[in-house]
């Protein structure tokens, strides 16, 4: 028997629910096909739902004499679209994972665009348990539950883990995506790097079945208080449609940020800054509908963002004064994303066999970050200024099977991952400071989901991680003139194998409590780079190059009753051997040691009437490592984020107006002494209360015209970012942005 479900205008619905009797019967493919075996199915009810869409209930007096049955629904505006496609590489409803997930939705992106288009700042007030943004170029600290977080665009990896350079967050323009999906705990779905979690940013693709369609945007922000040279603005255009079996969406962007000035309209201290940066973002993509069952998508997204500074940094002191921007011209190239290219082909097939759903998926990554000129180097002799590159190719095979296993509803996510990543790290003079790592990734996977009785969902998996680097002979980095300090080192191949495991039960029956349990474990080769510049052995074979197996323990519920939506979780992360970055006579280094991490998050939010709703969030989180000596010490600020409490009001009088009012809360965290000479080591620094209010709307002047509106630091409070805090440092001691108001003109057609 064949289900097949559809939107009005004949699009196919991926990820519906389809139910007999309240036994759920299976998910539709991402051809909106859904093929079961059960021969009750006549004479009885079957239930069809899916977010966003009204659910459907049919009667069947008989079955169908084609073997087919053909399901409309009607779409909702009362229920947000939160079907995931990450946690389990197919369409899933939230409602049954047996995971913490956080989805942003379109609504979601523009409110929070509105105020800024700073992704790292997006993300950093939305999802709890992320760390709050640096407020500059990079995200370091921005971990997700105290470890590193995988970024994925269309679950293409974005992030570098052989050696971090912690601009992953901003490596899209939000005007392309769709939706982004946030995993939270540690899963090796998508491989290296993930022991936090996953961020996937979901790129937008033509649904509305018009031949030709577009959006345009203008936008332009600047301090109101102090507004010289701070004028910054946007364009982007974009355009998608369908003509008979192709698909199409277009779009580009050009983005300026002018400078910004702190509460007391200072220029901001310029090291990894924002001020006078450019971003640019193409975007393509193109699908073809090759039948009824097969289709074949493509595409290719280019991002640059580059700092053409007109300002310096004028070091301030730690603790006293805060570094600023003064005029001139720093030497060196611009830093920031000189190019993120990615590009990805996938074939999908609904019906392979047995109802077997077949993705197979071809992509490449080309990433170049530069870091800022400095004129005495710390690691090198000399001045200079570094770049990471990596390039990732990869080929994905994944199929699911849905059966019936003694009458249990069952489906199995199967597949095969390969990925080569060559990743290495120069000046631009040439000089090697991190040798070429060349990656082979060869990893089988297989995920079992089955409904044990009716409504508990049984999910477990395995992955295995068969990787090698190879590095070949190279020669650290000098540290005096004419070579003093570097030492040769004899290459080789570092293996790599583990086997990852996890398993989760979800009881789903009642909206009230839909609790979850769950064991995850995570596989990453963390930042072998740091391990690599500043070797003291001459061969491969002496270095600790462990990688980091991160177990997740977790627990929580979702609940909706009345006007209320609560979540909550908790959970536990450890490793027998995790990094954390201490700072060794002026260096970070990666300690390796037993580490365990802690805690919880609580989501809240209530309709209070259709015109006004208010909600918030509160993520607490802490981490150790347990030394030789079996004393234990605090994770530092780089891995471990202050306490973290969202709220907004949203208030819709009518149709043409929303206004939503965000609060964002980061709290105290005061763990380690000063040392031997009076000052905190590296990210070991205090960190105090901060509290920020942003305000956005979006005004409707008719079907083709909107106008959207935001505030950023409404206050003009006067506030040092959670990084400038703990790091410790006078070169980057830089206050936040003070107050920046943004105008956005919308218009769609």
């Amino acid at each position: 028997m064949t289900i097949k479900v559809k939107t009005e205008k004949d699009l196919p619905i991926a990820g519906a629910t389809v139910r007999l009797n309240q036994q759920l019967l299976g998910s539709t493919d991402t051809a909106g096909v859904l093929i079961t075996t059960n021969e009750k199915i006549a004479n009885q009810k079957i239930s069809v739902s899916a977010i966003g869409f009204k659910e459907k209930i049919i009667s069947l007096s008989n079955k169908p004499s084609n073997n087919l049955i053909s399901v409309t629904l009607l779409a909702s505006t009362n229920v947000l679209d939160e079907i995931v496609v990450t946690a389990g590489r197919k369409p899933e409803s939230i409602s049954t994972i047996p995971s913490s997930i956080t989805i942003l939705n379109q609504q979601d992106i523009q409110a929070q665009t509105n105020i800024t288009n700073n992704l790292a700042t997006v993300l950093g007030n939305a999802i709890p348990g992320l760390g709050t943004s640096t407020n500059k170029a990079t995200n370091s600290g921005q971990t997700l539950r105290g470890r590193a977080v995988l970024v994925l665009i269309d679950g293409i990896p974005q992030s570098t883990p052989l050696m971090n350079g912690a601009r992953d967050l901003r490596t899209i323009d939000p005007s392309v995506i769709e939706r982004i999906e946030v995993i939270k705990g540690a899963t090796s779905i998508y491989g290296n790097g993930s022991g936090g979690g996953i961020i996937n940013y979901i790129t937008k693709k033509n649904k509305d079945g018009k031949k030709i369609s577009g959006q345009t945007i203008l936008g332009t922000s600047i301090n109101p208080f102090d507004p010289k040279e701070t004028l910054s603005y946007k364009l982007s255009q974009q355009l998608s449609g369908q003509v008979n079996k192709w698909s199409y969406t277009v779009s580009g962007s050009a983005d300026y940020t002018g400078l910004q000035r702190d509460s007391d309209g200072l220029p901001l201290g310029q090291t990894d800054g924002l001020s006078n940066s450019y971003q640019y973002n193409g975007f393509i993509k193109i699908g073809y509908q090759i039948d009824s069952s097969s289709t074949l998508t493509g595409f290719y997204n280019y991002y640059g963002s580059t700092q053409r500074a007109k300002y310096i940094s004028k070091n301030g002191i730690y603790g006293q004064s805060p570094t600023i921007g003064v005029r001139g011209e720093e030497p060196g190239k611009p830093a920031g994303t000189p190019y993120n290219h990615n590009a990805m082909l996938t074939y999908s097939k609904s019906n392979l066999f047995h109802s077997t759903q077949l993705d197979v998926t071809a992509y490449l990554n080309s990433f170049s970050s530069m870091n800022r000129y400095v004129a005495s180097g710390t690691a090198w002799y000399g001045p200079g200024q570094t770049m990471i590159n990596s390039e990732k190719k990869g080929l994905r095979l994944n199929l699911n099977t849905p059966f019936q296993l003694f009458s249990i509803p069952t489906e199995v996510t199967y597949g095969l991952d390969l990925l080569k990543d060559v990743t290495y790290q120069d000046l631009t003079d040439g000089r090697v400071y991190i040798p070429k790592m060349n990656m082979v990734n060869f990893a089988p996977y297989a995920q079992v989901k089955a409904d044990l009785i009716e409504n508990l969902i049984f999910k477990a998996g395995l992955r295995y991680e068969n990787a090698t680097v190879k590095v070949n002979d190279y020669n650290t980095i000098a540290t005096g003139p004419n070579g003093e300090g570097s030492i040769l080192v004899s290459g080789g191949n570092i293996p790599y194998k583990a086997t990852m495991f996890n398993a989760g039960l979800r009881y789903t029956k009642y909206d009230y409590f839909n609790p979850f349990v769950s064991f995850s474990q995570a596989f990453a080769i963390n930042e072998l780079g740091r391990i690599l510049r500043r070797a003291k052995e001459n061969t491969i074979g002496n270095l600790e190059t462990d990688p980091i197996i991160t177990n997740n323990y977790e627990a929580g519920f979702s609940s909706r009753f009345s006007i209320f939506n609560i979540s909550a979780s908790y959970y536990i992360s450890t490793s027998d051997l995790g990094v954390n970055l201490v700072d060794v006579g002026g260096f970070l280094m990666p300690q390796r040691e037993p580490e365990e991490v802690k805690g919880y998050e609580v989501t809240l939010d209530a309709q209070l009437s259709q015109k006004l709703s208010v909600g918030g969030s509160y993520a607490y989180v802490e981490g150790k490592a347990k030394m030789d000596d079996g004393s234990k010490i605090y994770l530092n600020g780089s891995r471990i984020a202050p306490p973290k409490a969202t709220g907004f009001l949203s208030y819709k009088p009518n149709q043409q107006l929303n206004l939503q009012l965000f609060w964002i809360h980061t709290g105290a965290r005061d763990r380690f002494a000063l040392n031997d000479k009076g000052k905190y080591n590296n990210s070991e620094g205090p960190i105090s209360n901060v509290d920020l209010f942003n305000l956005s709307g979006n005004y409707n002047l008719n079907k083709n015209w909107k106008i959207g509106f935001g505030i950023e630091n409404i206050f003009n409070t006067s506030y040092y970012p959670t990084v400038s805090q703990y790091r410790a440092l006078d070169a980057e001691y830089v206050k936040g942005s003070g107050t920046v108001t943004s105008l956005n003109l919308h218009y769609q057609f």
